[in-house]
């Protein structure tokens, strides 16, 4: 079995890469469906993040309000570390629980880590192969106001938040350039699973 690390900073279409090669026959486990599950109320990480931003960020309902969260923590280095420490170990440790999982059914020729921040919070080290999914500065600013509507400080603080794309090329084993059509990313994507898929079993 084959774990691909999939990676790239906001907005340069890593979950976009990373669905082709679901479609490819690969099984994505997605860090952010992670996060929000170990967020849910009254769970560890929950509690945790409650008790060091208080009882504000929580909707009436008791779950977290992501946008209240994020204004604090994209504001302020300092407490974005905070929120990192309390989640990226849990994430980490569920991802590699599930990729255990999956190798020991020996059923999954394929497994991708759909996570924005594997290198940051160390996780590379999970992956047999890590590709970064790059996109010129614009045009992650683009999508990114399209998708989320997201004003031109907050884009700003949200990608200053990650590593520089270029370090993160300079880690990688495959670079999907997706500055392109959805056709041209597609052939880099079938391009990199073929070679990856044709090396010898990593079971």
């Amino acid at each position: 079995m084959v774990v691909i690390g999939v990676t790239g900073s906001f907005g340069t279409g890593k979950s976009t890469v990373a669905r082709m090669f679901g479609r490819l026959g690969a099984v994505v486990l997605d860090a952010d469906t992670v996060s929000h599950r170990l967020m849910e109320p009254k769970r560890l990480a929950w509690r945790q993040i409650v008790k060091a931003f208080g009882a504000d960020i929580l909707n009436d309902d008791q779950t977290v309000n992501r946008r209240r969260l994020a204004a604090i923590v994209f504001s302020d280095a300092q407490r974005r570390k905070e929120l990192e420490a309390v989640l990226h170990p849990k994430v980490l440790r569920e991802l590699r629980h599930q990729v255990h999982r999956l190798r020991r059914s020996r059923r999954t020729r394929a497994v991708v880590l759909d996570v924005p921040l594997l290198l940051e919070a160390g996780g590379k080290g999970l992956a047999d192969a890590l590709v970064v999914v790059t996109a010129p500065p614009a045009v992650q600013r683009e999508r990114l106001a399209q998708k989320y509507g997201w004003p031109e400080d907050e884009l700003r603080a949200r990608i200053a938040a990650q590593w520089d794309v270029s370090a993160k090329v300079a880690l990688a084993d495959h670079v999907v350039d997706n500055k392109g059509s959805v056709d041209a990313t597609r052939t880099q994507v079938k391009r990199i699973w073929s070679q990856l898929l044709a090396g010898p079993s990593k079971s």
